[in-house]
């Protein structure tokens, strides 16, 4: 049990590796544009590294239905009779883990005027 999570946590030091050499070279840069591209190398090694262990984005967007297995309504805000009860704006993005919901999709959703 104690090293269940061993190959995920494998696979993720490359990433804290590049975290560390990137706070180390930003010690010394002010070329904002070269951190920014670094930080997106970072981010994108990441997400391939948890993907690959089966983690997924969740695909919601503005006007998609609310769905309380899927998503977590932080708040509702008048609006339109087309965005009524429908998603206004995602704030924090959910994730699966195979079918399994891992982290729901925090929404505002819309509310009759």
């Amino acid at each position: 049990i104690s090293t269940a999570n061993r190959d995920l946590m494998a696979d993720l030091l490359p990433v804290l590796d590049d975290f560390e050499r990137a706070m180390n070279a930003s010690e010394d840069s002010e070329d904002i544009k070269a951190l920014r591209e670094g930080m997106e190398l970072i981010q994108n090694k990441l997400n391939k590294s948890l993907q690959n262990r089966g983690l997924k984005k969740m695909e919601v967007k503005k006007g998609d239905a609310f769905d309380d297995e899927m998503h977590e309504a932080i708040t509702q805000i008048p609006a339109d009779k087309d965005l009524e009860g429908k998603i206004v704006d995602v704030v924090e993005p959910g994730y699966t883990l195979g079918e399994t919901v891992v982290r729901f999709a925090k929404v505002v959703v819309g509310a009759k005027q």
